[in-house]
């Protein structure tokens, strides 16, 4: 029964894909249907094997470790200004960002990262039926963040087609990058976090190939990545800090102004209807909890966490799940866990369209239009990445 659900999503997914599809003929089943195997394979080795949990304990403690040095700098800063015992969201999950932003500046300075983004792109390509060029983009999102990879795409933006630019977003929106996966891990379960990161990779390619199919000629398959002008060490060290410090202090802004608008809403509908607003989106979206194999009891609540990630952001629905009012079972918390892993929510149009706007006005403006249609495919890859998930929980 519990497969059957399973399958039933994946079909459902699909199907829901499908009908947003700009040109169905043209459709490649095949790299979908390996796409599909290579998630659960991925799902049954990172969740259900020595290796895996070998893997996933060696990348928790090395983001532990990270987040220990991080705190160094914080506790040097910021010592004194949290009560003893008391561990402030800000001090202790966002301003760690910092850190790894310095971190993966390094790895760029070293040309460590460009080499990594390249190999596993070239690599993703022979495997998704697309181009090099979406291949290398879905893995410097992963690795740089999503509106920052398109610094290095800058060149290319111009000749872009409206197709290709979708899927460069589509990815864009549908990862993670590395420098809030640490922030992530401090309110889930790693594993679910990685598994997520590996799902969501080759999910965007399975949503993009059947809502944005089209083909690649070999002479438009040629990509060149725009270098930054070189700075001294240094001057890079200050260029990732300020950064980092940024996306720090963007997210708790957010937090706070979220967090308290749906508190505010809540209490209004609830004040009114007898029924929170969350709550509603949660009646709405439990259709979508059930074919992700959450059982029917907790598939409101569920819903109502998953809403919350795409009317506000990730972490406000991560600090929900993750504060122990809901009680859910140790399946419904993985499913979950793995489904809010993705930027996949409103503001992240806005942060995409902004990003390419600001380099190319045009295609920025042709990211608006769609806008809608990317949060679209981009969810429906989360509920994908949570659909895998549940073969294996």
């Amino acid at each position: 029964m519990r497969y059957g659900i399973s399958i039933l999503g994946i079909l459902v997914v699909l199907f829901l894909a499908w009908l947003a599809s700009s040109n169905r003929k043209q459709i490649k089943f095949k790299p979908i249907i390996m796409m599909l195997v290579i998630q659960i394979i991925f799902s049954i080795l990172l969740l259900n094997t020595e290796y895996g949990l070998i893997t996933i304990k060696g990348i928790s403690a090395f983001f532990n470790t990270l987040l220990e040095y991080a705190s160094e700098g914080v506790s040097f800063v910021f010592g004194g200004m949290a009560n003893k015992g008391e561990s402030p969201f800000f001090l202790n999950v966002l301003l760690p960002i910092i850190f790894i932003s310095v971190l993966i500046g390094i790895l760029q300075y070293l040309k460590i990262l460009p080499f990594l983004m390249k190999g596993i792109g070239f690599l993703l390509s022979k495997v998704n039926g697309m181009g090099r060029l979406e291949s290398y983009n879905a893995v410097a999102s992963l690795m740089v963040g999503q509106s920052e990879i398109f610094l290095a795409l800058k060149k290319q933006l111009g000749l872009l087609s409206k197709q290709r630019l979708y899927t460069l977003c589509a990815s864009a929106m549908s990862t993670v990058s590395i420098s809030i996966v640490g922030a992530y891990m401090t309110m889930l379960e790693p594993k679910y976090v990685v598994t997520a990161l590996v799902l969501n990779l080759f999910g965007g390619f399975i949503i993009a190939s059947i809502i944005n199919p089209y083909e690649v000629k070999p002479s438009e398959d040629i990509f060149e990545i725009q270098g930054q002008e070189r700075q001294s060490f240094f001057e890079m060290l200050g260029e990732y800090i300020i950064d980092g410090f940024k996306v720090a202090i963007i997210v708790g802004a957010m937090l706070i102004g979220f967090i308290a608008l749906m508190t505010a809403i809540n209490h209004l509908f609830a004040s009114i209807f007898s029924i929170s607003f969350q709550q509603l989106l949660g009646y709405l979206f439990a259709p979508f909890a059930l074919i992700m194999g959450i059982p029917l009891s907790e598939a409101v609540r569920a819903g109502g966490i998953m809403a919350t990630k795409l009317v506000t952001n990730e972490f406000v629905a991560m600090l929900d799940l993750s504060g122990g009012t809901h009680h859910f079972s140790a399946r419904t918390h993985g499913i979950l866990s793995v489904f809010l892993v993705s930027f996949a929510n409103f503001s992240s149009i806005g942060i995409i369209t902004g990003a390419v706007k600001s380099l190319n006005e045009e295609q920025g403006n042709v990211v608006a239009r769609f806008g809608l249609k990317l949060l679209y495919g981009a969810t429906l890859v989360s509920i994908l990445s949570g659909i895998i998930v549940s073969f294996v929980l």
